[in-house]
Parts: C-alpha cells; structure tokens; sequence
C-alpha cells in the first residue's frame, strides 16, 4: 500500500508542489466564500471532456493506426522520425501535449527498437516532446494553459491564432532543422504489426471529440459536455473514464486556490505587478522555468491584462528545465522506463536542445 502511494506521488510530483503551495497559502488568507470564485469551471469541464474522448479514442487505436499508416510511406530514419515528431507536433494542436506524448511516444519506441535504431531513442523523444508542447500553441485546447487563457480572457479565436502563429512557425522551421541535421538518412525496415480498429465506436468517439471542440469554441454551453460525454462513455468505455489525467485537473484546482490567494495579499499583488510591467513575456518565460507553465498562467493571469505576451510566454516557455511543462515529465518518464541507467543522458540531451530553443524563441519574440 504505502509502495503505491510512493510511486502515486513519484508520478505526480506537480500536483502534490500545488497542493502544498495551495495548503500553505490558506493559512495566511483563511478559506472564506471568496474562495468560490477561485475555480473556472468551464476550464476544468471542458479539459475534461478533451481528454476523457482523447482517452477513448486511443483506446480502439485511433491515432496510432493514423500514425503508423503515415510512419510506413517512408523509408529512412531521417524522414520516419522526422514525419514521427511532426504527427506530435500536429497531435498535440487537437488533443493536447500530454495525450499526444502518450499517444505517439510508445510509436516511436516501437519505431527505433523494431529497425534497430535505438541509438536515435533519445534525440526522437526529446524532439517528440518539444514538438508536443510548442506544436499545441496554436489551438486553445493544445496546451492547458492556453485554455484556461482562451478562457479567461475570452480571446477571440482569430486574434489567438494570430498571436501565436509566428512563434509557431519558427518552431516548425527550428524541429525540421533539428531532425535534418541529428539524424542520418539511414534505411529502415519496419515490422508488420496486425492492429484493428472499431468502425462504431469509433465513429462515435469522433463526434464525441468534434462536441468537445465546439464547446471549447463557445458554440455550445459548457454543461451539456459534461452531462453527454460521461453519459456515452460510461456506456460504451469506462476504462476510458478511468485513464482521464485527473492528477493534472486536480493541478489545476490547486492552483486556482494558490493563484487566488496570492492575488489577495497585497505584497505580492504589488511585486509580480511590478515585474510583469517591465516584461511580461521574460517573466513569463522565467517563471515556467520554476513552476511550470500551467501555474505560470495561472498566477499571472492574476497580475496583469496582456494576455498577448503572456500567451506566447507561457507557450514557449514549456522548454527549458525539465519541469517547466507537465508534460516533459511524461517524456522523462516513459524515456527512463525503456531506457534504465540512462537518466543524466536524457536530461544532458534534453537541456541542451530545450534551453537553445527556450533562448533563440524568446529573443526573436522580444523583438518582435
């Protein structure tokens, strides 16, 4: 028992910092009814009916039999990695970073360990991962932190799109350099592998998925995902209810609890607004390094209206330290599970393409 609470907290390490953080805020701003307006449940709601039909479709083999098919048109390492980082990088714009990391990663693996390649297994996952959390920039329900800004401060759709489609352009161009320059255009051979799919669940699982797009959009009220898409789902995949990241919706609730106290003491209201008026997009950056960049829009979504900056700060602030996006951790994670023994190697990699991209982003979006 106590070996499973160790591994539970080992996995989560994010949400039990919030937790603290939250807990420990509550003792200098006591629970009140102000507290009530802490929580965005359209935030939580619709991040939940996203992954819960992500988690459905991956279940009946969705996204890696859309992968796979792509993954055999070509025949080198270069190109198969390459195409392999680029279907993450689309992935993560329509069911989210992490989901797409979980859905894509064990692909690659199979990829790399099947030809013989396993000498490409690191560079692909950290590529993997950088892919998945700049490629998800783009849509408001890519990354969870442009969510809860969509949210928040009810950016309009084309305005969110533009504000991040430079950044996201740049990135694209710096992963495609990248792959070109790491990894040689050697041949592969992959292996047949027999994958079915069903055509009725599946179908109905994309309707799920295309709901969740609209209510995201604000086309249809938030509620209705939340009485619909459980309701399918309980009937036709409890599994799939059952796989939903809830630890990362806890996250967040925690840290709608620390960012709203932080916002009621005065001298912190007075310090982050002080330094998020000189530059919101570096402090941004800089605070993803420390506590990730979920928290970072959180809280400083409470200090400041330029959602623009704090948009593109927050998004490509993910890469840098290992925990500067929840979702590098599921690299970290599912990488050291395959890879035992080689943990410094990974973070070695990891920093030193993660910190170029972090430096050489946030240079040119300065001055932009």
């Amino acid at each position: 028992m106590m070996s499973r609470i160790v591994s539970f907290l080992k996995k989560n390490i994010v949400m039990c910092i919030a937790f603290i953080a939250a807990a420990a805020t509550c003792f200098v701003v006591p629970v009140d009814r102000s507290y009530l307006a802490y929580f965005d449940c359209k935030t939580l709601t619709c991040l939940f009916c996203v992954l819960a039909v992500v988690c459905a479709l991956k279940n009946v083999n969705f996204f890696y039999m859309i992968a796979r098919k792509v993954v055999r048109l070509f025949k080198t390492a270069r190109l198969s990695i390459l195409v392999l980082v680029y279907i993450t990088f689309m992935g993560s714009m329509l069911i989210a970073n992490d989901m797409a990391l979980l859905t894509f990663l064990p692909l690659g693996y199979r990829l790399l360990t099947s030809t013989g390649k396993s000498k490409y297994m690191a560079f692909t996952f950290v590529m993997q991962n950088i892919a998945a959390n700049l490629g998800g920039m783009l849509t408001p329900f890519g990354n969870p932190q442009n969510l809860y800004l969509y949210t928040k401060f009810n950016i309009p759709n084309g305005e969110f799109v533009s504000i991040m489609l430079l950044p996201f352009v740049i990135s694209i161009a710096l992963i495609t350099l990248c792959c070109i320059v790491f990894v040689k255009p050697e041949r592969l051979i992959l292996c047949d592998e027999q994958l079915k799919i069903a055509p009725a669940k599946t179908t109905v699982y994309m309707v799920l998925f295309a709901l969740s797009i609209v209510i995201v959009f604000r086309t249809v009220p938030y509620w209705i995902g939340l009485l619909v898409i459980p309701a399918v789902l309980l009937f036709m995949d409890r599994k799939a209810l059952k796989m939903v990241d809830y630890p990362l919706l806890l996250t967040f609730v925690f840290f709608f609890v620390f960012s709203g106290n932080m916002a009621r003491i005065g001298a912190v209201r007075e310090l982050l607004s002080s330094l998020l008026q000189k530059s919101t997009l570096l402090f941004s950056v800089l605070s993803c390094q420390v506590i990730s960049n979920v928290p970072s829009a959180i809280l400083l979504s409470q200090f400041t209206e330029n959602y623009r900056e704090l948009l593109v700060g927050v998004n490509i602030g993910g890469t840098g330290t290992l925990i500067a996006s929840l979702a590098s951790l599921i690299t970290f994670r599912e990488y050291v599970k395959h890879n035992h023994g080689k943990a410094l190697y990974y973070i070695g990699i990891f920093s030193a393409f993660n910190f170029s991209f972090l430096i050489l982003l946030t240079a040119i979006m300065m001055h932009v």
